[in-house]
């Protein structure tokens, strides 16, 4: 880049022409009259520090025509005239003489860089971001046996992702599907026989033998309802805002026809939560009816948490050993050296289906010690 100064003179030099020429060799700056003077200041749009350095000379020096910051040789320009239309002279030097370091400015450019970049990332990934989202919603609802219209979108590998979930969902509700038809049809085929059993046998006089076989017949019905009932699990009904209290309530009412010493325990009135009735009805009937199997009394309660509710049973019943809880709640699994043999029965789907119903509302199952009664108590803790 070049400086200039710029004197205007009369004649075809300057005045002190000769006398200024010898100064500025000593100075080692190149002196020289332009055929065309500068007009207007000069520099490139990064040069931070060429705008003190404009700022300067034209406070320091009088006279200032115009100031260049542009040459290629890394010179400094300043054009200095007298008077309009006198001839000018240019003063030349090198910048680094009259400009000190600026490591500043390379700072002020890597700082406004570094935030120009950061502010294209931020949009460039929040776009990115925006269907990876999508898809995790998609899997969230999924998983709580919600299904959300998903469409595949954003860059290759998460539309990837997005036909992989797609795939993997539609195969899952396949084999749901198939297998809830293959247990309603075995449950229908079978049901045919036990009514015909049924119905010979109250046609036969009531005896002692005739009685059992009355009684197995009828059990042989609720086992095979509950493997219905166990298929179906996974064809969930659509979440409604339903009231806790009156699904606790009925649960404990239907209870008490049969016989069930039981009682409830919490608020006469709740706010209505978003929940599958008839499945979290499912759920509870079957740990009341197991509470009542396996012990004499129990306790439905129900209590209103921050973000979630739990419904709580308990009984006066031997309960289940700690390091068997985990056991407990897997399908067909019976634990009969903790529970009474003598007074279960069943094929030990009760607390499987209330497991599944709990995960597939997005909350848990949880099994404890029951402080108030001294037997099992099994927590069913849904999200609101």
């Amino acid at each position: 880049m070049r400086w200039t100064w710029r004197w205007c003179s009369t004649g075809s030099r300057p005045r002190g022409w000769r006398r200024g020429v010898e100064t500025a060799e000593a100075l080692d700056i190149e002196v020289s009259i332009p055929p065309a003077g500068l007009t207007e200041d000069r520099r490139l749009f990064y040069d931070l520090s060429g705008v003190v350095m404009i700022d300067v000379m034209r406070a320091s020096l009088p006279g200032v025509v115009a100031v260049d910051l542009m040459d290629v040789d890394n010179d400094a320009v300043v054009s200095i005239g007298a008077a309009p239309g006198r001839p000018a002279m240019d003063l030349t030097v090198s910048r680094r003489r009259v400009s000190a370091s600026n490591p500043h400015q390379m700072l002020v450019i890597m700082g406004m860089t570094g935030i120009f970049m950061t502010g294209l990332a931020y949009l460039f990934l929040r776009n990115q971001l925006r269907p990876i989202r999508r898809l995790a919603k998609a899997a969230e609802a999924f998983g709580k046996g919600r299904r959300v219209p998903y469409d595949p979108a954003g860059a290759s590998e998460v539309r990837s992702a997005g036909r992989a979930f797609l795939d993997m969902r539609a195969r899952i509700e396949g084999q749901i599907e198939q297998r809830t038809l293959m247990l309603s049809g075995v449950s229908h085929d079978l049901r045919t026989p036990l009514t015909r059993m049924r119905l010979g046998l109250s046609m036969l006089d009531e005896t002692p033998e005739v009685e059992d076989l009355v009684h197995d017949v009828e059990e042989m019905q609720s086992l095979l309802d509950t493997f219905l009932e166990f298929a179906r699990g996974e064809a969930l009904d659509d979440p409604v805002e339903s009231d806790p209290v009156a699904i606790a309530q009925r649960v404990v009412d239907n209870a008490r026809r049969t016989a069930g010493d039981i009682r409830y325990v919490g608020p006469d009135n709740a706010a209505p939560v978003l929940m599958r009735p008839d499945a979290v009805h499912r759920a509870l009937a079957n740990l009341v009816s197991n509470a009542l199997r396996y012990g004499d009394r129990s306790v439905l309660t129900l209590t209103m948490l921050d973000g979630a509710l739990r419904f709580s049973v308990e009984d006066d019943g031997p309960g289940i050993a700690p390091a068997d809880r985990a056991d407990a709640v897997r399908p067909f699994l019976r634990l009969d050296a903790a529970r009474n043999q003598d007074r279960g029965t069943g094929v030990g789907l009760g607390l499987a289906i209330a497991t599944d119903i709990a995960r597939r509302h997005g909350g848990t199952l949880r099994l404890g010690e029951s402080a108030r009664l001294g037997g099992l108590r099994v927590d069913l803790v849904l999200p609101r």
